[in-house]
C-alpha cells in the first residue's frame, strides 16, 4: 500500500513540476520605447507610436533565440477609432531575437519598409508618444 502511495505522489508532483514549465514560445506583455506587445495564446497585439499590428502565430525562438513570423501592419493613430478614420494595413514579417527577458524586434513591411530594430523587456510598460 505504502508503494502505491509513493508512486501516486510522484506522479502528483511530476504533473505539478510540468504544469510550471514556460512554455516553448514567447508569452506575456513586452514593452520599449515607441512599442508594446501583448502576447495571448497563439497571437500577439502590437502597438506602436502612430501604428498598430498584429503577430499572426507562435513566437518561438530557434536555440539561438532567433524567430521570424507573419502578421499585420496598420498605419494610423493608436486609441479610440474616429468616425472616417482610416488604416493602411500590409502583411508584416516580425523578427528578431529573444534572449531571456529582452527581445529585439524588427519588422519588414510587404512594400520593403524596414522598422526597428526594437528593444523590448518582458513585464516592462512602454513609452508610446501620443499621435494625432
Amino acid at each position: 500500500m505504502k508503494r502505491w502511495l509513493g508512486v501516486a505522489a510522484l506522479a502528483l508532483l511530476t504533473g505539478c513540476a510540468t504544469l510550471m514549465k514556460e512554455p516553448p514560445y514567447v508569452v506575456g506583455i513586452w514593452g520599449g520605447p515607441h512599442i508594446a506587445v501583448a502576447f495571448q495564446g497563439a497571437f500577439g497585439e502590437v502597438r506602436f507610436d502612430c501604428a498598430t499590428g498584429t503577430i499572426d502565430g507562435l513566437v518561438m525562438a530557434a536555440q539561438g533565440g532567433a524567430f521570424s513570423v507573419r502578421g499585420v501592419y496598420r498605419a494610423g493613430a493608436t486609441g479610440p477609432i474616429r468616425v472616417g478614420q482610416r488604416f493602411i494595413a500590409q502583411t508584416a514579417t516580425y523578427s528578431g531575437e529573444v534572449v531571456k527577458d529582452v527581445m529585439t524586434l524588427n519588422v519588414e513591411l510587404e512594400d520593403g519598409t524596414l522598422l526597428g530594430p526594437f528593444t523590448l523587456t518582458k513585464g516592462t510598460p512602454p513609452t508610446l508618444a501620443s499621435c494625432l
